[in-house]
């Protein structure tokens, strides 16, 4: 079956009454409990948005969220009662996509899961093929030692794929296409994430991801600059 949002928690009470209120307003929703059941759902169900929580009853959402990461590019939502800023960097560095703290707004949640499952439909995530065949017609475009295919939605660093996930490369892409101008951290949230419900944190740990599979020395980034107290720049020389 296909389905708009899967909900893994074992506040059942909670997760239902979220599940229902997802569904007045037209986004399909259903829940799984633990890890297990997660993993089947994923194998034999279409699902556009994973809302996942760190505390699973004996399992752990952080293993979880590595385990799917491996299988999909779905974006993940942690949601959680823990509030520690490093919980938040460990979900997000795991593959987390943004980490929501318990109790959450049921409106407010409901406008951020409608707004990435609209991005996550529009980027047409593409599965299957092969990829030679495919990046014959893909539109392709180079900058040093990087290879763009945008259609793939790959970037190759000396001919091998770097693996972005989508995210990432909706976020290199931008700048990459803006490249040798200061773009503001709102302009991305806008354009990237489409709402303003981001954190700064979430902008920081795509950006280091991103230079960690780009750059030599992600600590001395040749392509994507900070700007301090504006935003980033992906610099190259003029006349690239």
């Amino acid at each position: 079956m296909n389905w708009d949002c899967l909900i893994v928690d074992d506040e059942v009470e909670l997760a239902r009454a979220t599940c229902e209120y997802f569904e007045m307003f037209g986004v399909t929703c259903t829940l799984v409990t633990n890890f297990e059941a997660c993993v089947d759902f994923i194998e034999n169900n279409q699902v556009k948005l994973i809302l996942l929580d760190i505390n699973l009853g004996n399992d752990s959402g952080f293993e979880l969220c590595k385990a799917l990461r491996k299988k999909t590019d779905v974006p993940i939502l942690f949601i959680s009662a823990r509030q520690s800023d490093d919980d938040v960097l460990i979900a997000l560095n795991i593959g987390g996509d943004d980490y929501i703290k318990k109790p959450y707004s049921l409106s407010v949640l409901l406008a951020k899961v409608k707004v990435i499952i609209k991005r996550y439909e529009a980027a047409g995530l593409k599965t299957g093929g092969n990829d030679a065949d495919s990046a014959q017609l893909s539109e392709q475009d180079s900058c040093g030692n990087l290879r763009i295919d945008k259609d793939a939605m790959k970037v190759y660093r000396s001919g091998k794929d770097v693996g972005f996930k989508t995210k990432e490369f909706k976020l290199f892409l931008y700048l990459y296409e803006n490249k040798n101008r200061v773009i503001s951290k709102d302009e991305l949230f806008a354009n990237i994430w489409g709402d303003a419900f981001f954190s700064d944190g979430t902008l920081n740990v795509h950006i280091r991801k991103i230079r960690e599979k780009i750059e030599e020395n992600p600590n001395q980034p040749q392509y994507i600059k900070t700007i301090w107290g504006t935003g980033y720049m992906f610099e190259t020389s003029q006349n690239e």
